[in-house]
């Protein structure tokens, strides 16, 4: 394939989406994906995600209908998720959605990702290896590329003129064999979530089942500070510290989107190299696939007409659609991951029925919930009344 419309580097659920939608418009398209990388995930997607992409429930590995908040002190607390989260493997998962992709005709190859090259008239190139390192070098013309290539994007670093500092963390998980049914440290049915400074001393652990295996997990922007203790923290808690350890992984999470995802000419970031995940929880995957089909729209606007302004379309309409979650998940990471005394008043506040409630509502259907102002006003109350160290009940 030596012309393409689009090239898209890196097969994750950004770039994969992005490939998926262009080819069903009838694009020609180049999906370029490093063989066996794997991102370390907790694997958790909501319900909308399944239909608003049409993923079938059989991707699943496993249905959540319980999260466990656990506070410095060991105190615990489930919330009832009035429903289900999807947990997926994302080996398998990203797999899947590459192989819908090609199904709809994106010519998918498996391998190293070297430069982009322009021609003396400005036209675009990508240069890459088809199956590993030590391949020739392949050459493919196109139109335009995106960048999903991940949180050390080399697309945005060749492309972007004006770099801009990405805030991240640096996740670590193991995925190891789970127990056979339910015991009383580890549930099928429910995530564990550690809001603990020995576990992070500025984001979160997890423990999340998938079926047969399990993701045990933590983040931190720390230097220093030994995430792998972290997990076998966890791992002892969950009485998991036998069993088997299928792969390890490590990789940087943003924690904050660019203000800029497009050069401007013909190059645009979708997923984690557009900083395209949550803060305070470090979602990525429904995020990550809402960047993509946005990224595909306006490529496809760009193709048609050789609008470069359209590129700038694909970071506004997703900040429209997501920016308040946004900010509200900033604040919440600002102010409850700062000490261990404000993670305890913060699990504290998980046992109340209100934000349980808005919390899940909010969480299934990706918008903060406005249908319940009463709610609201209780929750800022009693949160008003943590902060200033009332204890409210």
């Amino acid at each position: 394939m030596k012309h393409a419309d689009v090239a898209i580097i890196g097969g994750g659920p950004s770039g994969a989406t992005a490939a998926h939608e262009l080819a069903q418009r009838g694009l020609s398209v180049l999906l370029l994906d490093k063989n066996g990388r794997i991102k370390p995930c907790g694997g958790a997607v909501p319900p909308i995600l399944l239909r608003e992409f049409d993923v079938p429930e059989s991707r699943l590995e496993a249905k959540v209908t319980t999260a466990r908040m656990v506070s410095p002190s060991n105190a615990e607390v489930d919330m009832d998720i009035g429903g289900f989260v999807g947990m997926v493997d994302r080996g398998s998962f990203d797999g899947w959605l590459r192989e819908r992709a090609a199904d709809a005709g994106a010519h998918y190859v498996e391998g190293q990702f070297e430069s982009l090259e322009r021609g003396p008239g400005g036209q675009l190139a990508v240069r890459y290896k088809p199956g590993g390192k030590n391949a020739t070098v392949e050459k493919t013309r196109v139109r335009a590329v995106i960048g999903a290539d991940g949180a050390a994007s080399k697309v945005r670093k060749q492309a972007m003129s004006h770099q801009e500092t990405m805030k991240h963390v640096f996740a670590y998980h193991e995925i190891v064999r789970s127990p056979n049914g339910k015991t009383p440290w580890f549930d099928p049915e429910r995530c564990d979530v550690y809001y603990q400074g020995k576990v992070s001393p500025d984001f979160y652990g997890w423990v999340f089942p998938h079926g047969e295996c399990t993701s045990v997990g933590a983040g931190s922007a720390v230097k220093g500070f030994s995430l792998r203790n972290a997990v076998k923290i966890m791992r002892d808690n969950s009485r998991l510290d036998d069993n088997a350890i299928v792969r390890r992984e490590g990789a940087p999470l943003p924690l904050k989107p660019l203000k800029r995802w497009d050069n401007g000419r013909d190059v645009v970031l979708v997923g984690d190299a557009a900083g395209a995940v949550a803060p305070s929880s470090g979602e990525g995957i429904y995020y990550a696939m809402s960047s993509g089909r946005s990224a595909a729209k306006a490529v496809a606007e760009f193709v048609e007409h050789g609008n470069a302004r359209a590129l700038a379309n694909v970071r506004k309409d997703f900040m429209a659609s997501h920016r308040w979650v946004f900010f509200i998940l900033g604040i919440m990471q600002y102010y409850w991951y700062t000490n261990d005394k404000r993670r305890e008043k913060f699990v504290e506040i998980c046992r109340d029925p209100d934000v349980q409630r808005l919390t899940w509502e909010a969480y299934m259907n990706k918008k903060l919930v406005r249908a319940k102002p009463a709610a609201h006003v209780r929750i800022f109350f009693k949160d008003l009344a943590h902060l200033v160290g009332l204890n409210p009940r």
